[in-house]
């Protein structure tokens, strides 16, 4: 299956590959490795994260990397990977929706 980032999505991940890596670079590029081959796994089993309780349909599900959220859509010939949250932080509704 296809899978397709919205520029939210990318955005997200690049700031937070940012902020790690004012810690340690080394730490950024894995993280962001480890979070595209999460979103490639999707591929082939699209179903493998837990529906997002704060919407409820089946059709939004999140993988949990460490405090992160990655926060998709299952599609009928797509995945599109809408956003990436920290755990702590709001998510918002309207954010996914659009």
């Amino acid at each position: 299956m296809k899978i397709i980032w919205s520029p939210i999505a990318v955005d997200r991940a690049s700031e937070i590959a940012d902020y790690i890596a004012m810690d340690k670079r080394s730490a950024a590029g894995k993280w962001i490795d480890t979070v595209f081959s999460k979103v490639e796994q999707l591929g082939s089993s699209p179903e493998i994260g837990r529906v997002v309780p704060e919407i409820n349909n089946t059709q939004f599900r999140e993988i949990i990397y460490g405090n992160y959220r990655i926060i998709y859509r299952i599609e009928k010939k797509q995945i599109s990977i809408l956003t990436i949250r920290h755990g702590k932080q709001i998510l918002p509704i309207d954010e996914i929706l659009a």
